[in-house]
């Protein structure tokens, strides 16, 4: 027991002594609890929808006033137009589009019945039955409703400024639901893309952040930067196999997925390819920046681990964005992560263009520039 607590001891005055260390063991797991228990949320609030309004009668109205104060939806836009819906579900803006007929209000009153049509975008997997769920609550809330506004036999219907028209029974209304670009709700078509965006952002993160520390314990960086190589070749020459590592494992991770899962690919894997090879950039720029930071390979991997974690929950990968706190969607734009699990969805799930992807693969070329320049200078000031 002695020697146990002497061990103990000798550990404490090491963290103690290693501010780096004292950091990561006080100071990032305060950081990762405000951040991830905003980020981390199972309730979908928020949800894009979008309104296709044939009828324009004071029920229709009445309907989707229902969702907008549900305080799950959130109106995105409203017309009578069903191109405008379905460009909204192609580019990924809208998760439900709700389209009501030319009749709805007629049909309430006359047959006591209506139809209504709902679009869910069920890329999102298991998160698009939750969004279809909350919708049939509310319509079957709203037909309730006008089933017992005057009598609990009776329905009364105001149409303009006609007078209440009582009606017998209960109102119905008889829903259609389509599930675009994942019929079955297959949750893994849905979690598998993000998956593989993990597995790449660990790929070039954590081994380039890595491999340099481990240049530094070794005490071998030092003779490498007194050759007649630039800094430039020796970043190049270490980060370069790495790249090709993180294609060869998205290449074997597509394979897997569409051998074992069955995920469909519908869109040009040339594209995707090509994302990714930006998108590495950007993860071995941020492995190479952090490899500024530390000494040791231990320090490397805790760093790593801070950042990929809150990386990987603020991208979307486990919960919409729509519905993380406000200021959380905000930060996430920053998030490379989330453009690169947006792009690889779009590409594979809905079969999207370039056009599709065009905002999220300007914002990872631009960051894969901006981060490669910083973390060269970052990294040549540090080991100068």
């Amino acid at each position: 027991m002695r020697r146990i607590l002497f061990l103990a001891r000798a550990e404490v005055l090491h963290i103690v002594r290693d501010r780096a260390t004292l950091a990561q063991v006080l100071v990032l797991p305060i950081l990762q609890l405000f951040v991830l228990s905003n980020a981390a949320t199972f309730e979908i609030r928020n949800t894009p929808m979008y309104v296709v309004d044939f009828d324009r009668t004071s029920a229709s109205r009445q309907l989707v006033a229902r969702f907008d104060a549900s305080g799950h939806f959130r109106i995105v836009g409203q017309s009578a137009s069903l191109d405008a819906a379905d460009e909204g579900l192609l580019r990924g803006d809208v998760t439900l589009a709700l389209i009501i007929p030319h009749d709805f209000e007629s049909s309430v009153v006359r047959q006591r019945s209506a139809g209504v049509q709902l679009a869910v975008n069920a890329e999102k997997g298991s998160a698009a039955g939750i969004v279809q769920s909350y919708a049939m609550q509310i319509l079957n809330t709203y037909a309730a409703e006008l089933g017992t506004t005057f009598h609990p036999s009776m329905i009364s219907v105001r149409s303009g400024d006609a007078e209440p028209v009582p009606l017998p029974g209960r109102a119905r209304i008889d829903v259609q639901v389509r599930h675009w670009y994942n019929e079955t709700l297959d949750y893994q078509h849905y979690m598998v893309p993000g998956l593989l965006v993990a597995l790449v952002t660990m790929i070039g993160t954590l081994l380039s952040a890595q491999n340099i520390a481990r240049e530094k314990e070794l005490g071998t960086l030092e003779q490498l930067n007194v050759t007649p190589l630039t800094r430039g070749q020796f970043i190049a020459a270490k980060l370069l196999p790495l790249w090709v590592l993180g294609l060869v494992d998205l290449g074997i991770g597509l394979v897997v997925g569409r051998a074992v899962f069955g995920v469909p690919m519908r869109g040009s894997l040339l594209l995707l390819l090509g994302t990714a090879g930006i998108y590495l950039i950007v993860a071995l720029s941020i492995g190479l920046w952090i490899s500024t930071l530390v000494e040791t390979q231990q320090q490397a991997m805790f760093v790593t681990f801070f950042i990929v974690n809150i990386y990987l929950l603020m991208s979307g990968l486990f919960t919409p964005i729509d519905s993380m706190a406000d200021w959380v969607q905000v930060v996430s734009l920053v998030n490379p992560v989330r453009h690169f699990v947006t792009i690889a969805r779009a590409l594979l799930v809905r079969g999207a263009s370039l056009q599709d992807i065009q905002t999220p693969f300007a914002i990872l070329a631009v960051s894969a520039v901006a981060l490669l320049a910083l973390a060269i200078r970052q990294y040549s000031k540090r080991t100068a």
